[in-house]
């Protein structure tokens, strides 16, 4: 059995008007416990939660510290092709926009890295466009060991692959695969999801088992919020990650909810999501799983990011360029979307010390993992 089959048992209307008729008395009683289950996470996201945000804020914040303590953790993504076979609604990448194409060769590889260490980033977030016979395993048996030579952790973000290539690439090096469902609705899979493998929502929804499968040390799922409801695409991920967990428990998990961000033909959210809404998801994940990690990129501002850290954040890329050869090679390339905090690692760095955080530039040490 994969998550799939369990997809397929849920229903998205059932679980849609669920999330929203929590009274203010199942909140509470939600806030209350040490171990949450589904239901109490859905109190906890539903619009009758939204009085208690303070609250729920301050024992996610509680449990963030006596988790992980005081630290963040710092990484920056590392573009490599903008090549990509998927037509996608929200994706500046996607296979009809115009704009000029380009896969890194192994000599600006090496540049980049060179880059983003003179940042001071020790951990890197590989990202590619989804297109298997240009940019992939081929491609990724050039790459991938040379940027191993400069970071101490390497993450990957590409397009869903099989278990025999997931279990290759983690004897290449890589420490973590990353691979967001987008939604878990199935009419909006289809409607942003328009050509291209990854229209093809069984094979991404069994790609995290496939991950598992291989034994990959750490699996990150993700929403894409604005391309419908937040709240049911939530409890769906939180079902998602429960299955996984108990499957796949020698695996860390770490949780991404992007939103949508403006791009080069498109990018527009039909369903936006607010500030206070994003806070109330991030902080009500910290309460149903407290070793979760939480990640947040420059999507957001830096006045929204310096409030969110403290309360559940565990990992912060900065300095982000989302354009292949964005660090050095080509900066005037087209980004895949439009980011939000351009500061500097060390100007991030200097704001969370600022505020009695701890900022970790690496996550493994050569000598002792690898």
């Amino acid at each position: 059995m994969t998550f799939h089959d369990i997809w397929q048992t849920l229903s998205w209307h059932d679980t849609q008007l669920n999330s929203h008729n929590y009274t203010a008395q199942q909140v509470q009683a939600a806030m209350a416990k040490s171990k949450l289950t589904l239901s109490d996470l859905q109190a906890l996201l539903s619009p009758a939660a939204v009085a208690f945000l303070p609250q729920i804020a301050d024992k996610a914040l509680r449990l963030t510290r006596q988790r992980f303590g005081a630290t963040v953790q710092f990484y920056a993504p590392l573009y490599l092709s903008n090549l990509c076979a998927n037509e996608c609604s929200y994706c500046g990448f996607s296979m009809s926009q115009k704009i000029k194409r380009k896969t890194l060769t192994v000599e600006e590889v090496e540049q980049e890295c060179q880059a983003l260490k003179a940042l001071g980033i020790d951990q890197v977030l590989l990202l590619t466009g989804e297109h298997e016979h240009k940019v992939g395993m081929a491609y990724f048996r050039t790459l991938i060991p040379v940027i191993r030579r400069y970071f101490s952790s390497l993450q990957l973000e590409v397009q869903p692959l099989a278990v025999s290539e997931y279990a290759e690439l983690r004897q290449l090096g890589v420490d973590a695969v990353m691979l967001y469902q987008e939604t878990y609705q199935a009419g909006a899979y289809q409607q942003h999801h328009i050509k291209g493998r990854k229209a093809d929502m069984p094979w991404r929804l069994n790609g995290p088992d496939r991950i598992g499968q291989a034994g990959i040390d750490k699996i990150g799922l993700g929403v894409l919020l604005g391309l419908t409801d937040w709240r049911t695409d939530a409890v769906m991920l939180a079902q998602h990650l429960q299955y996984l967990q108990k499957r796949y428990w020698q695996c860390r998990f770490s949780l991404s909810v992007p939103r949508i961000r403006p791009c080069s033909g498109g990018g527009i959210a039909a369903n936006a999501v607010t500030d206070k809404e994003l806070i109330q998801l991030i902080c009500a994940f910290r309460l149903f799983a407290p070793e979760l990690e939480i990640s947040l990129s420059t999507r957001e501002s830096a006045q929204f990011r310096r409030f969110v850290t403290p309360l559940a954040i565990t990992s912060l890329s900065a300095g982000s360029k989302t354009q292949p050869g964005g660090y050095s090679v080509a900066p005037e390339s087209l980004q895949q979307f439009s980011i939000d905090d351009d500061r500097l690692p060390s100007q991030v760095a200097a704001d969370m010390t600022e505020q009695g955080l701890q900022p970790v530039w690496k996550d493994w040490e050569t000598c002792l993992g690898r």
